[in-house]
């Protein structure tokens, strides 16, 4: 018996129901402070950097669960989020998210706090034609995004808990919109049905099509909201393993250049008469 192996969720189990057994000799009231759950994680020997980890990852679950109920399953989540432990320094990975941010995925700072900071869609002209003509088939997809709020915390092992959140409302407001018009149209043409003859139960027929296609259409945000939160991992990828080099983008000579062979070929789309 003692020499048998504890499988993975037998240990988490046992880890779990002492930590509780251990909490339960405390009177901790309506709940614990983080200082309180450092102290307590030293009784139990539980390094103070592995606390300060999870407690960063449970204030992220808590921050994410607003992206439930009817409305979120019809539409997705207003908010979404992404946290990762990567290595360095707190003014390193600050400087290469940035560089990240900026290079590769065309953001602009809009606003510093002391413990975030919020990047917003660079404007101009110029910044959207290098999304429309960037190289290698990328999506831009962060630009879609209201916001990103970007908060960097670093940790005692040479390392920081980075945390991203995209906020997508005006997206899901869009999709939102665009089922509810369909719904009305489905709805009026209803109305109007028993004006026109139309007999039970077909006259319910245009608000059912339209509520279906209302739903699917709604439901279409999920995928944006894919793209998005890929785009998300990708950027913490890229900081996990140290490889922050900004994108090769098209320069501003390039991109017009590109535009004037789009211009001509829509000008033009037949090849070239030879005589």
């Amino acid at each position: 018996m003692r020499g048998r192996l504890i499988s993975r969720e037998a240990l988490e189990r046992i880890i779990q129901r002492a930590a509780e057994l251990q909490a339960g000799e405390r009177d901790i009231g309506e709940g614990l402070t983080r200082d309180d759950v450092l102290a307590l994680g030293r009784d139990v020997g539980i390094p103070a950097q592995h606390l300060q980890q999870a407690l960063l990852e449970e204030e992220t679950r808590i921050g994410g669960e607003s992206g439930r109920g009817p409305l979120a399953w019809l539409a997705g989540p207003a908010t979404l989020t992404v946290a990762r432990l990567v290595p360095g320094g707190g003014a390193a990975v600050e400087r290469a998210l940035g560089g990240r941010l900026e290079g590769e995925e065309l953001l602009q700072v809009k606003r510093r706090f002391a413990d975030h900071t919020t990047w917003e869609p660079k404007g101009g002209a110029l910044a959207s034609l290098q999304r429309a003509f960037g190289g290698g088939g990328k999506k831009f997809a962060l630009a879609r995004a209201a916001e990103v709020t970007a908060s960097v915390v670093p940790l005692e092992t040479e390392s920081c808990h980075v945390q991203l959140c995209a906020d997508v409302r005006p997206l899901r407001r869009q999709r939102l919109a665009g089922a509810g018009a369909l719904l009305a149209c489905g709805a009026g043409a209803t109305a109007l049905a028993p004006a026109l003859g139309v007999l039970f139960p077909w006259v319910a027929a245009p608000l059912v099509c339209a509520a279906l296609a209302a739903t699917a259409y709604a439901r279409g945000h999920h995928r944006d909201n894919d793209r998005v939160l890929v785009a998300l991992e990708q950027v913490l990828d890229r900081l996990e393993r140290g490889n922050v080099r900004p994108a090769t983008l098209p320069g501003p000579a390039l991109v017009f250049g590109r535009l004037a062979d789009e211009l001509r070929t829509l000008i033009n789309p037949g090849p070239p008469h030879r005589g």
